[in-house]
């Protein structure tokens, strides 16, 4: 018996695998046809969906920005919660690990630079400005922005949590840090 096609279900596929090899190779090693192995479909359904590999790569980039989880921010809780995040093991949270490498690697292509500031634009800055608010939201989004990935590089190259007194004074410190850019003035 053949089996049910699932459109989304395979364009779902694609889009993880995509992420997955964009983030171990970046854009210019990436070829469709292991997206497509790994996804396990046809290199012609890349096209159809996504319009081929840049099509494929800016999905991807925007895939991994949740804008939603902006939502959920308290401003009461915000500064704390990420500083213990922070103060956490990079690999406790696979998957954020994994995107961050992704967009590492976008970082640092010039094919691919462009392509993450568009989304970076539109899928975190964007919602980062609007979640502050204010006259100096957009200079403040940025501050935060800037912050937040440096933290992440550091905790990605420490990659075990802080323990003991050193734990408690990160997360006061970069605690710190976070409540002074998320008030309003």
């Amino acid at each position: 018996m053949p089996r049910k096609r699932d459109a989304d279900a395979t364009r779902a596929a694609i889009l993880e695998a995509a992420k997955v090899q964009f983030a171990r190779l970046g854009y210019d090693r990436t070829a469709l046809r292991h997206i497509a192995a790994e996804a396990g479909a046809d290199v012609a359904l890349i096209k159809r969906y996504f319009g081929g590999k840049e099509g494929l790569f800016t999905a991807a980039l925007k895939a991994s920005f949740r804008p939603d989880r902006l939502l959920a921010w308290d401003r009461r809780t915000f500064a704390r919660e990420i500083a213990t995040m922070m103060a956490g093991g990079a690999h406790a949270d696979e998957e954020r690990a994994h995107s961050f490498q992704f967009l590492l690697r976008a970082a640092t292509s010039p094919t691919t630079a462009p392509l993450l500031n568009v989304a970076i634009q539109e899928r975190f800055l964007g919602p980062i400005r609007d979640w502050l608010g204010g006259d100096d939201a957009p200079a403040r989004a940025r501050v935060l922005a800037a912050a937040f990935i440096g933290f992440l590089v550091e905790r990605l190259i420490r990659d075990t949590p802080l323990i003991g007194r050193e734990r408690t004074v990160f997360i006061d410190h970069a605690s710190a840090i976070f409540e002074a850019i998320v008030q309003r003035e």
